[in-house]
């Protein structure tokens, strides 16, 4: 145990002596949070030499199966590893009848090293070598998500999103009404928000009925910021539910309505603590990690949108790109540069999918941000107006296999995740695309019967 750790862990007891339980957390490659409930008194054995998993839990598809061709499972004799605390995430679980902990743990081999399958330490490792360099990115997550009514029926089973109406909607984008109608909800998320140290910014209606924006404050840790992603799922969830409602940060849920995103703003710091991208030639630099990310884009974007659902969230006019391009002050865009200060201009990265693994997504982000500055490219011509219209730029994949194709063929992913965990993920991808293959949908049954 390190002396932070030991602090943190010291702290939480003494504060919280009436400790019935904890929760342990585990983020998988597909961004599925697994783990474990436990007494009390095994939150010490997580912060000293970790708790028992198996490192097969790395390469489970999205419905928890087993994926021979990872190489994770029995043929490997499926080995524990040791999963530790990570420092920050304890907490206590606001929504919980008993007194209950909860940590996000990341896992090492039996030999003591970090498992390169487990992304938040893919994610660890690629921040240290940029780190090593004398890059430190500056990250902040905006994420979009459905509070919907359980036992109604608006779609196929699907229940309906808080506030929708048979016929016309009223959408209510930025609507307060839609807040104030909630505020019990939110007031909790904020409250449990405080307790955990996630820097939540704003809260906004967004562009559909019951779907909200939470943004998040940025962070100079890279790491922090994509643990605060997975912690702030559960939180929305977990309150909502409290309050009789499901939360969802399914990628597009409906048809009819908007999906659900996750953006990224992103800059870089020197060893000094300034934006490379502010003052006398930090626009060009700036313009040269746009360039990396778009060229990166294609290649990646499986990372990005990382379900057979996420697919039907990139269309035309709806706020999620198509193609790889880049503009200033534009939402139809890939890549927005936001109006700001000199000394906070960034880059707002626009494609993911909510439901997108952040850990994964950050580790991308900066590789091709990194890969950028290197080359010194320019990026192509901004676009000017409605990006849908533009035809120059290079188009994405809109589906999940071509997009696998593209990023077999590349070489990006093994740079930005290294080579185990994107084997693992492929193989991941390539099962859960075999899956919906497999199926025969209603439709085609009621139109070829």
């Amino acid at each position: 145990m390190t002396p932070d750790h030991e602090r943190e862990y010291r702290a939480f007891v003494e504060k919280h002596p009436d400790l019935e339980a904890v929760e342990f957390l585990m983020v998988d490659p597909n961004g599925v949070m697994r783990g474990k409930w436990a007494p009390a008194d095994a939150l010490k054995k997580a912060f000293q030499e970790g708790v028992n998993f198996p490192m097969s839990l790395h390469g489970l598809d999205v419905w928890g199966r087993e994926v021979a061709e990872t190489g994770l499972h029995i043929e490997s004799g499926d080995k524990d590893g040791y999963c530790r605390a990570t420092r920050g995430s304890l907490s206590i679980v606001p929504w919980a009848k008993r007194k209950t902990a909860q940590v996000l743990l990341q896992t090492f081999t039996p030999e003591g090293d970090p498992f390169l399958a487990d992304p938040r330490q893919v994610l660890k490792k690629k921040v240290a070598e940029v780190n090593a360099r004398g890059l430190f990115p500056v990250v902040a997550f905006e994420l979009e998500f459905y509070l919907l009514e359980p036992g109604t029926d608006w779609d196929d089973g699907m229940p309906a999103p808080v506030g929708a109406m048979k016929g016309p909607d009223r959408l209510r984008m930025y609507g307060l009404d839609d807040l104030a109608e909630h505020a019990a909800l939110f007031d909790m998320i904020r409250d449990a928000a405080d307790e955990q140290d996630l820097p939540i910014d704003t809260i906004i209606k967004e562009a559909a009925p019951g779907q909200f924006e939470v943004n998040l404050k940025h962070r100079a840790d890279p790491l922090r910021a994509a643990d605060d992603v997975i912690m702030l799922k559960r939180l929305v969830i977990g309150c909502a539910r409290a309050h009789g409602l499901t939360a969802t940060f399914m990628a597009k849920p409906f048809l009819e309505y908007a999906g659900n995103g996750m953006h990224v703003h992103a800059s870089v710091l020197d060893d000094n603590g300034d934006n490379i991208f502010a003052g006398e030639g930090g626009r060009k630099k700036l313009e040269t990690a746009v360039a990396g990310l778009l060229k990166a884009m294609p290649v990646s974007l499986l990372l990005f949108i990382n379900t057979w659902n996420g697919f039907r969230r990139i269309t035309p006019g709806s706020y999620a790109p198509t193609r790889a391009v880049w503009a200033e002050n534009n939402r139809s865009v890939a890549l927005r540069i936001p109006v700001s200060s000199d000394q906070n201009r960034r880059v707002e990265h626009r494609i993911a999918g909510a439901d997108a693994n952040p850990y994964l997504v950050l580790a991308a982000v900066i590789q091709g941000m990194v890969e950028g500055i290197d080359a010194g490219d320019p990026p192509p011509p901004a676009v000017e107006g409605n990006a849908y219209d533009d035809t120059d730029g290079l188009e994405l994949p809109d589906d999940m296999d071509d997009a696998l194709q593209l990023m077999e063929k590349s070489g990006f992913a093994d740079r930005a995740l290294g080579p185990l965990l994107s084997k693992v993920y492929r193989d991941l991808k390539r099962a859960e695309i075999m899956a919906f293959w497999s199926e025969i949908t209603p439709l085609e049954r009621t139109t070829y019967l």
